[in-house]
């Protein structure tokens, strides 16, 4: 596995606090391997490290409960700090006591989990104001390419668009092999971990909502709209309950809600919002074919990019006319444009009119798939393949 640095340089400041330090994130976005490399290197600095994998069995059966974990750490703790690894921590029965208990030991504690017992976010729940955060996500374009090259696989841009960057699927031998890892991941999180954390009733509803959204990647949604749309599918379900799902889903970490901004108000206005799926695998597998969503999978990517480059999001209403991003970060702000291609006229005009009557001091920036550099006196044009390679805008 790679060294995901990006992270890792995030964490690294967090050694030694005495806060919880919660590797959060998605099923099978490498929360695990960020743990172990973590302690990797606090070994290498000669600390004194235990590591606890609780997906173990016999892990299980000799440390079940908090007092079991106590009294196992306790063990190991003298005057030199212990640094604590504890993966999968939520098969151990009272494991958040024991947490907020370690933490006040000699001891800097690191926690990974998510499963239908409990789900990444619902961790930052349970340790109200004892812990520090830090939200794993799928590989982003170049660290799919270094996983790649390191595995001898070619991996190019357009694998990227449809099959993500999930680490084991660039393992797999080929498309069918990625395709049904993928699926068996999606079966997981949707049936095993929701529907059963959940304990979902109408499973056929709610998987044709989740259907539905993942689909939809890149659209502006309101929980009505889902309703109305779900209605014309002689599917009856309420707005409440929709948004009941769609935090489900949130809690997962499956999808991500990015608010609108309206620069009349200067705020974001929560009542609409553009869903995007955290991976872009979860749309490809539910198309029939190889009519792969593309367009959207795209704006889908570069959504991902932006926040692993740390800007906040959101959606530009520019008088009525949408600007698919609005990314601030240390008190700048650019507005981004995404298209797959604005060769043709009309693609052209519609992407570009987007920013007309918008102010210069924000940079205007469009990104496409297109070779060609379509920049004009007022719009910077980013070719996808150079964009993937950014560390700012």
């Amino acid at each position: 596995m790679i060294i995901r640095e990006h992270y890792l340089s995030q964490i690294r400041p967090f050694y030694d606090s005495d806060l919880i330090k919660i590797i959060t994130g998605i099923r099978r976005c490498g929360k695990s391997i960020i743990l172990q490399q973590t302690r990797e290197e606090l070994e290498a600095r000669q600390k004194k490290c235990l590591f606890l994998d609780f997906e173990l069995r016999p892990v299980r059966v000799m440390i079940p409960d908090a007092d079991a974990l106590l009294n196992y750490v306790n063990g190991y703790l003298g005057e030199e700090k212990l640094y604590l690894f504890l993966d999968e921590v939520q098969n151990v029965a009272g494991w958040n006591e024991a947490c907020r208990t370690l933490r006040l030991y000699n001891c800097s504690v690191f926690i990974t989990g998510s499963n239908s017992k409990l789900l990444s976010r619902e961790f930052i729940k349970e340790l109200s104001g004892r812990y520090v955060s830090f939200r794993i996500r799928p590989f982003v374009y170049r660290e799919a390419k270094e996983y790649a090259d390191a595995l001898g696989k070619p991996f190019e841009i357009s694998d990227y668009l449809v099959w993500g960057g999930f680490p084991a699927a660039l393992e797999q031998p080929g498309p069918e092999a990625v395709k049904r890892y993928l699926e068996d991941l999606n079966n997981t999180i949707i049936y095993n971990d929701l529907e059963n954390r959940y304990s979902i009733r109408k499973r056929d509803v709610f998987e044709r909502l989740v259907d539905y959204v993942l689909l939809s990647n890149a659209r502006i949604f309101s929980a009505k709209s889902i309703t109305d749309y779900m209605k014309g599918q002689n599917i009856t379900i309420s707005v409440p309950t929709v948004i009941k799902y769609l935090g489900y889903l949130k809690e997962a970490y499956v999808i991500e809600d990015i608010p609108l901004y309206s620069p009349k108000a200067k705020a974001k206005l929560n009542y609409y919002y553009k869903l995007y799926d955290e991976d872009v695998s979860m749309n490809s597998i539910r198309q029939t074919g190889n009519r792969f969503d593309l367009t959207h999978n795209l704006e889908n990517i570069v959504l991902n990019e932006l926040a692993y480059m740390g800007y906040e999001v959101s959606v530009y209403n520019n008088k009525g006319r949408e600007i698919d991003f609005r990314a601030a970060k240390e008190g700048k702000v650019y507005l981004v444009q995404v298209a797959y291609s604005v060769a043709e006229d009309k693609a052209y005009e519609r992407e570009f009119s987007a920013f007309s009557s918008v102010d210069n001091a924000m940079k205007k920036i469009i990104i496409t798939n297109d070779e060609i550099d379509y920049s004009t006196s007022t719009v910077y044009h980013y070719k996808l393949k150079d964009f993937l390679w950014m560390d700012e805008l």
